[in-house]
């Protein structure tokens, strides 16, 4: 049965501008979109039952492509450090505590919540080494209709003991979860996420290819985020020309889905390999900034073909709203354009379409109004934003730089009204 919803309708079917509908109707069937048109006939939903959102906005939700659910309760602490003292001072120890699955259901659920009040559907989630939890985080995500691939975490060195696993115990560890969370069709599915080189022996990351092979599931790691990181794989994987080479030896850069955070110093070779594996970025401009990692060329990428997503990456980022990455991605873009003055900085269409549909697509068909794609989508009443005298367009940029979750009433994934999730 179609369902019918009216609105002012703004989505993205390129990065070259915004396909906008001012009062225009959209038709679901079976959580995909039917249809998008200015009026109930041309839609062939005449006698619908429609759903009237009045002077609303309607837009795609937002996907997160790069979060750490374990270091939610972190956001905001220790700004004043590079990345591999922060991972040892601070990171390590909150992930530990994850050991207990009530701690972790207590923060996991509060998390999810989280996700839900800013208008993100969809997810690229770290855990952490310990099943038990990382299962529970599934089961909350399925519970709350929120759709995510969830990664237990594999890492066997530089690590406090705690966190570190055996390969063996890692991969029985995956295949349970595998086995109960593994289907097409759902919404919450495993993925394979080797935290990254510098955490991984050679024998760790061959096990997470076998496995991303195997059972042809997504991978998920971290790529060329800070100098000194690279610097250690370098003396990690001698046998490697480049960070990326180093996960492409094991089978876990491209050979099956795979998004790569960061590549704040992705070039040359590596910026090649990632092409030609179609290999996706997950531009995390608030981390970068924190931890003194650098700024990411997303222009190149996006002249290069590459795919691109936004990541909140808590806790390195300390914002879980994906409208403040669009905002922060068009500012580092501007800062990087003035530094290097060789590419025009982002674009509010581009930064739109790089967290709605680019990044969608690592889902499936996710993050666009076209017909076919999956319904998530958000309503946003902007009328306290002092809205009146302004084009949609501005409406929504304003929303984007100003707003918060309180303008956003209503959040849709796979067609299903979502509603706040509970915490304890």
């Amino acid at each position: 049965m179609k369902k019918v919803y009216k609105a002012h309708i703004i989505y993205t079917k390129s990065r070259d501008g915004f396909e906008v509908l001012e009062n225009g109707y959209i038709a679901v069937e079976d959580g995909r979109v039917a249809g998008v048109a200015a009026d109930l006939k041309t839609l062939g939903c005449e006698g619908a039952e429609v759903t009237d959102y009045g002077d609303c906005l309607l837009i795609p939700a937002m996907n997160d492509m790069h979060v750490h659910a374990p270091q939610y309760r972190n956001q905001g602490i220790a700004m004043d450090l590079e990345l591999l003292p922060w991972l040892q001072q601070y990171t390590f120890p909150e992930e530990k505590k994850y050991a207990d699955p009530a701690y972790a259901e207590r923060m996991y659920r509060r998390f999810i919540r989280d996700l839900w009040r800013f208008g993100t559907m969809r997810a690229c989630v770290f855990a952490t080494i310990h099943t038990e939890s990382t299962r529970l985080l599934m089961q909350l995500f399925q519970e709350a209709g929120i759709g995510a691939l969830v990664g237990k975490v594999a890492m066997n060195r530089n690590c406090p003991p705690e966190l570190s696993e055996p390969v063996d115990e890692m991969v029985e560890g995956n295949e349970s979860l595998i086995a109960e969370f593994n289907r097409p069709e759902a919404l919450v599915r495993p993925i394979i996420t080797p935290r990254f080189v510098p955490s991984c022996t050679h024998d760790m990351l061959q096990a997470c290819g076998d496995l991303a092979a195997k059972y042809g599931l997504p991978v998920q790691s971290h790529l060329s985020e800070n100098m000194a990181e690279i610097a250690l794989v370098h003396t990690l994987e001698k046998e490697s020309s480049s960070y990326g080479d180093a996960y492409n030896r094991y089978g876990l850069f491209g050979q099956t889905p795979t998004v790569m955070a960061h590549c704040v110093w992705t070039a040359g070779e590596e910026l090649e390999l990632m092409k030609r594996n179609h290999v996706m970025v997950a531009h995390c401009p608030t981390s970068n900034l924190n931890i003194a990692s650098g700024l990411a060329p997303i222009r190149t990428f996006l002249n290069e073909g590459v795919a691109v997503g936004l990541g909140s990456d808590i806790s390195g980022g300390h914002d879980l709203n994906i409208f403040r990455m669009m905002m922060h991605a068009m500012q580092v873009s501007k800062i990087h354009y003035l530094q290097h003055r060789d590419n025009p900085f982002l674009t509010l269409s581009e930064v739109f379409w790089i967290a709605t549909k680019s990044a969608g697509r690592f889902f499936g068909r996710v993050g666009s109004f076209e017909p076919g794609y999956e319904f998530d989508a958000l309503v946003i009443d902007d009328h306290d934003l002092n809205h009146s005298d302004y084009a949609l367009l501005h409406r929504l940029e304003r929303f984007i730089y100003l707003g918060d979750d309180r303008q956003i009433t209503h959040r849709f994934c796979r067609g299903t009204e979502i509603q706040e999730p509970q915490i304890i």
